[in-house]
């Protein structure tokens, strides 16, 4: 099944006109043409069976066949806050192996430790995308704007409907992961910095809701850290 993502289509329209970008994909790279059927998504969990009306490589019209709503949900919501690694491509690679798996929501948090302090959005959409794409999922995942470590911690307080942990490396009490949460729940799980989090963000985040999760014995990098969140929730709910 080919896949084309648009996220300004709707489920009450009955044809569509393909962007510049995907009608030159479409026609000139698969080749495709009028009669040929190829399924659009929306990012929100539809799923549009079509075909083509015109092949044109600049704007090419299709026909509305079918419009299937919530494709492939999950049971579940997980949202992961990250540090962004000092190379990007880690973060890039997290990000494309945890949208293949389900994730839901990523935000960048800057910490005391952070190394990089911004994030291109745009860039990490593209990412995502192209890997929702690739593992024929209909959900794209929320991106936020970077924010600071205390903020966004503080801004959980009023979430008391989603189950909150932070992982981190401190010799002290934690709890696995897969056995301290439910299925089927909103999930939202902090990942710190190479330097890990500082005590006072861990603090900070224990007086606000979050429990104190363990991976592993293993010292694991962030984006390995943030991908075995992500699997582990996915393994959860299976």
């Amino acid at each position: 099944m080919q896949l084309f993502y648009t996220s300004d289509i709707e489920s009450h329209h009955t044809s569509f006109m393909l962007s510049e970008e995907e009608s030159k994909h479409a026609i000139r790279v698969l080749r495709l043409n009028v009669g040929d059927k190829i399924h659009l998504i929306d990012g929100r969990g539809g799923l549009y069976e079509t075909e083509i009306l015109d092949a044109h490589p600049k704007r090419t019209t299709l026909s509305i066949l079918s419009v299937q709503e919530n494709f492939g949900k999950l049971p579940y919501e997980i949202h992961l806050a990250v540090a962004p690694t000092k190379n990007i491509d880690r973060i890039e690679w997290f990000l494309e192996k945890a949208t293949e798996v389900g994730l839901s929501e990523y935000t960048p948090i800057i910490c005391e430790h952070s190394e990089r302090k911004e994030v291109k959005v745009e860039r990490l959409e593209k990412v995502a995308i192209a890997a929702m794409k690739q593992s024929l999922k209909a959900y794209l995942p929320k991106i936020n704007p970077a924010i600071s470590f205390a903020k966004f911690v503080e801004a959980q307080k009023a979430n008391e409907d989603v189950r909150k942990g932070i992982a981190h490396c401190v010799d002290a009490s934690k709890s696995y992961l897969s056995t301290s949460f439910e299925a089927k729940q909103k999930y939202l799980i902090l990942i710190g910095p190479e330097g890990d989090f500082s005590e006072k963000e861990i603090n900070q985040a224990l007086e606000t809701g979050f429990i104190p999760l363990s991976l592993g014995e293993a010292r694991l990098r962030t984006e390995t850290a943030a991908l075995a969140s992500v699997m582990e929730i996915a393994l959860l709910n299976r």
